[in-house]
């Protein structure tokens, strides 16, 4: 009776010294955010209870194809030697497969171990336990050497793994906590990044004597490469242009931001369509990555004839809208921007008489898919443009956009999307 009494009594103890160290873990983490800070504590209070030189975590990379474990934090004592990284690495594939704990009281007799050099069995005991969450491996919590050169006992097995399975949620709820904040910092940089690029571009459209002129941007997602413009220029002509970056995203605001100040720059020292845009190109290959480019058009329209002359530098063909309702396309003159160094482009014009529609357009419009991955087209727009000509640019405007939205059905919207209506009324 006195011996049950006694062990009864061992196990309460026990049980009582696991409840103190949960206690202590969860007392200082748990008003702790940063993941490093969670786990230095953690791995502190880990050698601090099991009394042993060093302890380590390291945590699975996330998104990672390959299953790659990262340390993220070591703390070792004075005595205690660097962890070769064969041994990190046998840790690490053990966990992979086995996903439970691995203890060893002898390495240098392991066969498990063999691998070791000498220097390594400075170390003389490990164990290590999977840290879990929801049945995921997240990474491993280990210890080193015992400080009173006892081997580890089943009560430390017991220890470590309570403290890994009790530290396992907290460590990937700090993990998605900054993951959070991540993106809600960088959901806030964009939606900043979006305000910038929307005063790049014009405010409102040019008001001039016989025209209508209507553009809509509409950018793919927070920020575009999609780009038009409008400068007045001496004589009361007016310079305008569409363009449309590579890809998508902040890469394609970046280069569209370079090729806006450049064009504007070029576009009031250069009268010549054409000489502004080899000038655009030539500064635009210079500064820019070779798979970076851009499609331009530019136009000068002179409000007192009705004339537009225009550079086209690989953009999908404008369209002019005649009296006879067909679509004559301004095809390209030269090079898209950025390709070569040195491009020559050619200069072309038309007339706009009364009624007469010019339309310019990226590939956002035509290419909008459906759910079914089927693309609107150009028929389907140019069909829309003749059944409305008699309606403002701003109606047809709408239309356009209305049919794309429709067209894609809820789908998500796949490009940048821009177009720019000039109609000439008298």
């Amino acid at each position: 009776m006195p011996e049950q009494i006694t062990s009864d009594n061992q196990q309460l103890q026990l049980a009582v010294n696991e409840l103190k160290v949960l206690n202590d873990i969860a007392t200082t983490i748990s008003s702790i955010q940063s993941v490093d800070d969670i786990i230095d504590q953690i791995v502190i209070k880990c050698i601090k209870h099991l009394q042993v030189e060093e302890g380590m975590v390291s945590l699975l990379e996330k998104n990672s194809d390959d299953q790659q474990f990262h340390t993220m934090i070591r703390r070792q004592g004075s005595s205690a030697s660097k962890i070769p990284n064969n041994l990190d690495n046998r840790l690490t594939g053990w966990m992979l497969k086995n996903r439970s704990i691995f203890l060893s009281n002898n390495i240098e007799k392991d066969e498990r171990l063999h691998f070791l050099d000498d220097f390594s069995y400075s170390f003389k005991s490990i164990l290590c336990v999977p840290l879990t969450v929801k049945a995921d491996l997240i990474g491993y919590l280990a210890v080193f050497n015992k400080k009173d050169n006892a081997p580890f006992s089943n009560q430390d097995r017991r220890l470590l793994s309570i403290m890994g399975s009790q530290s396992a949620q907290v460590i990937e709820n700090a993990r998605l906590y900054e993951e959070e904040k991540a993106l809600q910092s960088l959901q806030e940089e964009m939606n900043f990044a979006r305000e910038i690029q929307l005063k790049l571009l014009p405010d409102s459209t040019p008001d001039v004597a016989g025209f209508e002129i209507s553009a809509t941007n509409i950018p793919a997602k927070s920020v575009g490469g999609d780009y038009y413009d409008f400068i007045s220029l001496h004589d009361k002509k007016l310079g305008f242009c569409i363009g449309d970056i590579t890809g998508k995203g902040m890469p394609a605001a970046i280069l569209m931001s370079n090729l806006q100040a450049t064009f504007r720059s070029h576009a009031l020292i250069f009268e010549d369509c054409c000489d502004c845009l080899k000038g655009t190109n030539k500064l635009l290959f210079k500064s820019t990555e070779p798979t970076k480019f851009a499609t331009f058009f530019y136009g000068i329209l002179d409000p007192h004839t009705g004339t537009i002359e225009y550079a086209n530098g690989g953009h999908d063909a404008p369209l002019l809208f005649g009296s006879d309702n067909e679509a004559v396309p301004l095809n390209a003159t030269g090079l898209l921007l950025g390709v070569m160094e040195e491009s020559e482009y050619t200069k072309d014009s038309i007339l706009l008489q009364q009624g007469d529609i010019l339309f310019l357009y990226t590939d956002g419009i035509t290419e909008a898919m459906n759910p079914e991955g089927v693309e609107l087209g150009l028929e389907k727009i140019i069909h829309l443009i003749t059944d409305n000509r008699d309606k403002s640019v701003h109606e047809i405007s709408g239309i356009i956009l209305s049919e794309v939205k429709q067209h894609e059905n809820h789908a998500s919207q796949s490009d940048d999307i821009t177009l720019m209506l000039i109609k000439r009324l008298a």
